[in-house]
């Protein structure tokens, strides 16, 4: 990887007046999607389907991102950031309300593909960051919708709790989603302002829709590492994340609660990080060794998570947690995977040191995670032109969307047949190597060069 390491001083500030609308539009947007991702599954089961169904409506939205957001982001390369954002927002607002108005299976999924094919938000304000900076503070610009990221993953869910005090209908969270997302609608149309000219437009037009762009970039020697570290790297902390509450069970007797305010913890890491760190250390480090720091630290935390010790919380009563378990609905892992016979831990082991062993771990997972995504789109936006920044984070992104769509079962299946420690250990592996190749063989050319 090319490293423009840079002293602090000389980064290009950041135009905030130009960058807040784009945070505010990202986080309102994300906090509507987060308000109905914690209950998603429960909306499949209310219309009586089975695990393969549930995981039909949760794999929804990324196999329809997969196809939708590259065409969104090669379409905002196109027409503009501005009116793309809006039909993007405009769409999964509709969703929402489709959801909230559901009255069976078909139309939970059809609403999730709805959203997924036109929902390009994140991607198409990524790009827009990408306009208004330079090399020099693009991956900090970045960091502003990793930290909006952050924040709607620590308000969302509670927001969604508290909609359902209110109402026992699961349509409450739906609308209310509807709501932050027709804000986002809002705020895109009275205070962003077009990021990317017409002079910049219509730049390889021949290739804008077509399959081949895809292919071009994937070839590409400079383009193609950092979009398989995008991929890699995801489908392994997807992994991660999917499992962490059943983990959490297995080894330290964590409900709700406990897994509500490790994720508040891992948010409260990721917003710091991104809005305060991440420019500096581009500035001091460059952007390659910092994607090759952050799969470090990342691969630490998988490793020191699965080596956590069997030691549930002082508070634990086995009993009072398997009649929790029998009343609940299911996760969405096990949704994907089906049934798991769940091993809770014995009582006799309680005390501190394993919250506090999972606590440490999770610092090093949550700075890599707030710093690896930020870091390889920057890269990726210095080698291609300035008129395809919206394809080529569209394809950025739909190699999340992919990832996301599998790494749930795939952890699953590894958390079933080898053990709680195995999907952990595994990865961190995987990332370690990871590291490795993103230090020794990613490309150290200029922007463009090849």
């Amino acid at each position: 990887m090319r490293v423009n390491a840079a002293d602090p001083a000389e980064q290009t500030p950041l135009d905030r007046r130009r960058a807040l609308p784009i945070f505010a539009l990202v986080f309102v947007d994300i906090l509507g999607l987060t308000v109905i991702l914690p209950l998603l599954h429960l909306y499949a089961a209310a219309f009586g389907a089975d695990p393969l169904r549930i995981a039909l409506v949760i794999a929804a939205f990324p196999l329809a991102q997969l196809v939708g957001v590259p065409v969104m982001g090669a379409l905002s390369d196109r027409y503009g950031r501005k009116p793309l954002l809006l039909i993007s927002q405009a769409t999964t607002c509709l969703s929402f309300i489709m959801l909230g108005l559901a009255t069976s299976l078909e139309l939970v999924i059809l609403s999730r593909l709805l959203d997924g094919l036109f929902g390009a938000n994140l991607s198409t304000a990524q790009a827009a960051l990408s306009d208004i900076t330079d090399e020099t503070n693009r991956t900090r610009g970045l960091g502003i919708t990793g930290a909006a990221f952050g924040l709607g993953f620590i308000f969302g869910p509670v927001i969604a709790l508290l909609a359902l005090e209110f109402s026992a209908s699961l349509a409450a969270p739906a609308f209310t989603a509807a709501i932050y997302s027709f804000v986002s609608i809002l705020v895109t149309a009275f205070l962003f302002e077009e990021t990317h000219p017409p002079e910049l437009r219509g730049r390889g037009q021949q290739l804008w829709l077509s399959p081949l762009m895809i292919l071009r970039y994937l070839l590409k020697p400079s383009l193609g590492i950092l979009l398989l570290l995008m991929f890699a790297q995801q489908l392994i902390f997807f992994g991660y994340e999917s499992l962490l509450g059943l983990f959490t069970l297995t080894r330290l007797g964590f409900l709700g609660r406990g897994n509500a305010l490790l994720f508040l913890l891992i948010g409260l890491i990721l917003v710091t990080v991104q809005l305060r760190y991440i420019g500096r250390w581009s500035a001091r480090l460059g952007d390659g060794r910092l994607a090759s720091l952050a799969l470090g630290f990342l691969a630490l935390g998988l490793l020191l998570t699965a080596t956590t010790p069997e030691a549930p919380h002082p508070l634990y009563l086995r009993d009072l947690v398997e009649r929790d378990l029998l009343s609940a609905q299911p996760s969405a892992t096990e949704a994907l995977i089906g049934e798991l016979s769940i091993a809770l831990p014995a009582e006799a082991g309680r005390g501190f040191s394993g919250v506090a062993w999972l606590l440490f771990a999770i610092v090093p997972v949550s700075i890599g995670a707030g710093l690896i995504r930020p870091a390889l789109n920057s890269l990726i936006t210095q080698r291609v032109p300035a008129g395809e920044y919206g394809r080529a984070l569209g394809l950025s992104a739909a190699l999340v969307s992919a990832a996301n769509a599998s790494a749930p079962l795939l952890a699953g299946l590894v958390f079933q047949q080898l053990g709680s420690s195995a999907p952990f250990l595994i990865g961190g592996l995987l990332m370690g190597g990871l590291c490795i190749l993103s230090a020794l063989k990613s490309p150290r050319s200029p922007a463009g060069a090849d």
